[in-house]
């Protein structure tokens, strides 16, 4: 799934407080993976899962080869 940077913050900046701890828990990974997934660099704790940037005009494109987070997030926002 290819998204532009731009679209994929729109999705962090619209769910609500806490998801990100939610998503972890719900795919049991750490939440600083979850916050690099959206842009993050919190490396120290977090890992970085199957994404690629590739410049571009507004922030460039994101390749999501691992959707699990992206559709965790969206099911979030559906619910809202």
């Amino acid at each position: 799934m290819t998204i532009s940077f731009e679209e994929l913050r729109k999705v962090k900046d619209s769910l609500p407080d806490g998801s990100m701890k939610k998503i972890a828990e719900q795919l049991n990974i750490d939440e600083d993976t979850v916050r690099n997934y959206f842009g993050g660099a919190h490396y120290k704790e977090g890992e970085s899962i199957d994404i690629h940037y590739e410049k571009g005009p507004n922030g460039g494109f994101v390749k999501l080869e691992n959707t699990e987070i992206f559709e965790a997030a969206q099911k979030i926002l559906t619910a809202v």
